[in-house]
C-alpha cells in the first residue's frame, strides 16, 4: 500500500497513540490480507470494546492507519446501531416500554428517572454513572413495568421508587471510585 503523504510519520505516530498497540497490531494484520478494507466493521468493533464508544480521534485514526477514507469509517460508526459514537454511563439504564410495561405505568417510571437525572433518551448524565434507553420488551411482563439497570432487573417500580433506586446505583459508582 502506497503512501502518499509528506508527514505520514506523524500522522501514522499520533494514530498509533490514540489507539494503542492491541488494535494497531490488528489494524496491522489485516493491511496484510487481501482487501483490508472489508475488516473496518471488526476494527471498529474492537476500538469500541476498548474505549466503550467510537470517538472521533479513534475514527480518524482508524481511517489513517486503515488508509480509508474517514467519511467512510465515520459512515459505517453511524450506519451500525451496536457502535456508539458518545460515551455511555457506568450503569445503563433501560425502561421497559413494551405493552405490558408501559400499561402498568412505564412512561411515569421513565418521566421520573428522566427528572431525576436531567437527562433523556440516549443521553448520559453529567456525573457519568447512568445512560437512560428504551426497551421494548425484556421478557419480564409478569414483573411489569420494569427497569433494568445493567443486567439487573427491576420489577414492579413505581415512581416513588426511583431516587432510592437511583441513590444504590449512586453509591455502587462512589465506591469501585474508592
Amino acid at each position: 500500500m502506497s503512501i502518499a503523504t509528506d508527514n505520514w510519520q506523524e500522522v501514522e505516530a499520533a494514530a498509533r497513540l490514540v489507539l494503542g498497540e492491541p488494535i494497531v497490531a490488528l489494524i496491522e494484520k489485516y493491511r496484510c490480507e487481501p482487501h483490508p478494507e472489508s475488516q473496518l466493521i471488526a476494527v471498529l468493533h474492537k476500538v469500541q470494546a476498548t474505549f466503550g464508544y467510537l470517538g472521533g480521534s479513534q475514527i480518524d485514526a482508524v481511517a489513517q492507519l486503515m488508509q480509508v477514507p474517514a467519511a467512510k469509517v465515520s459512515g459505517v460508526a453511524s450506519f451500525y446501531h451496536f457502535f456508539r459514537l458518545k460515551p455511555r454511563g457506568k450503569f445503563i439504564i433501560n425502561v421497559c416500554l413494551g405493552t405490558a410495561c408501559y400499561v402498568k405505568g412505564a412512561d411515569r417510571v421513565a418521566q421520573k428517572i428522566i427528572e431525576e437525572l436531567g437527562i433523556t433518551w440516549g443521553e448520559t448524565s453529567k456525573d457519568g454513572v447512568f445512560t437512560l434507553e428504551a426497551a421494548r420488551c425484556l421478557g419480564t411482563c409478569g414483573l411489569a413495568p420494569v427497569v433494568m439497570i445493567d443486567s439487573q432487573i427491576h420489577g414492579d417500580v413505581t415512581p416513588d421508587q426511583v431516587p432510592a433506586l437511583l441513590e444504590k446505583y449512586l453509591r455502587k459508582a462512589r465506591e469501585l471510585r474508592a
